[in-house]
């Protein structure tokens, strides 16, 4: 007998949980919508030394070579108009048939690439930068860079190593490749040069050896490597950054080619409490507050994802964050580098900046 009459008082106690969370879920709902009504999304753009304007979310291509085509337009239909790619990459044919695919006019879209190690000598530069706009079945890219400032052996082969598996290093300075470089800016096949993945020092040798100051410096920059002093710095010589890997990136590849220090017991930077109570703040994700973090601080970034819905958050990333948030989020700063390979380089990378104790051993390629 007792059980007919305990499991109707279960019943009621059930339910009245039940309803006490849908008003907690609802109140929630409330707060969330009344924030995103504060919070309007912009379309930023910023200013390049050229003249130029780039885009200051974009869409990163590394990786996922099968589904760019489908990725690229996608994002361009969605409204995404910076491109990002590289010729190491290898699917600048996708992103040039994403870019058709969407049917957004090619004088619309932003579309920057790199230049690799092996094309460095300065013969090679031209004929490299017409192999990525055959690929990209364009007449002109927006940005041409250099991908890293070491120089590996000229050749088909973009990783030459010996017979000890190590890399040939090449014998160009960077300063020769970006001279070469300059040149194409007047053949109108780039209208404008940039760098990335250069140390401050590297970066002043150009300015010095050259008559163009790079237009760009992409670069690793988040929240837990945000390199204040370079930044400021950059910004000083007129020198736009962008960023790669804007939210972190603790994947397999980052594993193997090395990290500045041991990060694996970190959590990742969107799961940091900060940018989860700022997102419920702003009714936004806590990856739309790290990327708009970017864009408040006058840089652009370049997040990479074949998924729509995670496409549409990055692009609705762009919004007015209050001074006193970007503080918050500044005091995540604890120097850590996901992207050093400098060691399978042989060429220390970053040598003058933050983030570099402490590097992990690993081939990339």
């Amino acid at each position: 007998m007792t059980s007919i009459f305990v499991q109707p008082v279960r019943t009621a106690s059930i339910l009245n949980a039940l309803f006490k969370r849908a008003q907690a879920q609802t109140v929630l709902s409330c707060n969330l919508r009344s924030a995103r009504r504060a919070v309007s999304t912009r379309s930023t753009r910023h200013t390049l030394n050229t003249g130029a304007k780039i885009p200051a979310i974009g869409f990163g291509t590394f990786q996922d070579a099968d589904s760019q085509v489908d990725a690229v337009s996608r994002a361009l239909k969605a409204g995404c108009r910076l491109i990002d790619t590289a010729r190491v990459y290898d699917v600048e044919k996708q992103v040039g048939q994403g870019i058709k695919e969407s049917g957004v006019v090619r004088e619309e879209v932003f579309v920057g690439t790199k230049l690799w190690c092996n094309s460095f000598h300065p013969d090679d530069v031209e004929s490299a930068l017409d192999d990525s706009l055959r690929d990209l079945d364009t007449p002109y890219v927006d940005l041409l860079m250099m991908h890293y400032p070491c120089t590996f052996a000229r050749g088909e082969e973009r990783f030459p190593r010996d017979a000890n598996g190590k890399m040939i290093s090449g014998k160009t300075h960077f300063v020769d490749t970006w001279k070469a470089m300059e040149k194409l800016v007047k053949t109108g096949k780039t209208k404008a040069i940039g760098v990335s993945n250069f140390s401050k020092g590297e970066i002043q040798q150009l300015l010095d050896q050259s008559d163009t100051v790079p237009a760009v410096h992409q670069m690793e920059v988040h929240p837990y490597l945000q390199q204040k002093d370079f930044n400021a710095w950059l910004r000083e010589k007129g020198i736009h950054v962008v960023q790669f890997s804007p939210l972190g990136n603790m994947n397999d590849f980052y594993r193997q080619t090395g990290w500045s220090k041991e990060v694996s017991h970190m959590i990742r930077v969107t799961d940091q409490p900060i940018l989860q109570e700022l997102g419920k703040k702003y009714g936004k994700s806590p990856v739309q507050v790290v990327l708009t973090w970017a864009v408040n601080n006058g840089r652009s970034a370049i997040p990479k994802s074949v998924i729509d819905w995670q496409i549409q958050q990055n692009l609705e990333a762009d919004f007015e964050i209050e001074a006193e948030d970007m503080e918050k989020i500044g005091g995540l700063d604890i120097k850590a580098r996901f992207n050093d390979p400098s060691l399978d380089y042989r060429w220390r990378l970053y040598s003058d900046l933050e983030g570099i104790e402490g590097t992990v051993e690993g081939k990339t390629h």
